[in-house]
């Protein structure tokens, strides 16, 4: 096995590897209401984003994750309110 395709193989793994994690942290819908504040939660799912992107070699789009992650810790941003939060979904 050639060094390139051993890395290709490590890289993929590790790809792999980053978006299990990345669903480990996500917040379900089913957490939501529970986990929407909580700083160190949001922090982490927006890192193990990050990561993902920057595995894919696509900085510009782990910047933004980053700096949320950033502002969840730093406390300069907070979660909006619920957009469904008082209303009744209609009946289908």
């Amino acid at each position: 096995m050639s060094h390139s395709s051993s890395t290709q193989i490590d890289n993929a793994e590790t790809l792999q590897l980053a978006q299990k994690l990345a669903e480990h942290l996500a917040i379900s819908e089913r957490d939501w209401h529970r986990l929407k504040s909580n700083r160190n939660a949001r922090a982490r799912e927006q890192v193990a984003a990050a990561l993902i992107f920057l595995l894919k070699d696509e900085p510009s789009e782990a910047m933004p994750r980053l700096q949320q992650a950033i502002g969840w810790l730093d406390r300069s941003i907070s979660a909006p309110p619920c957009p469904t939060h008082g209303s009744k979904s209609s009946p289908k």
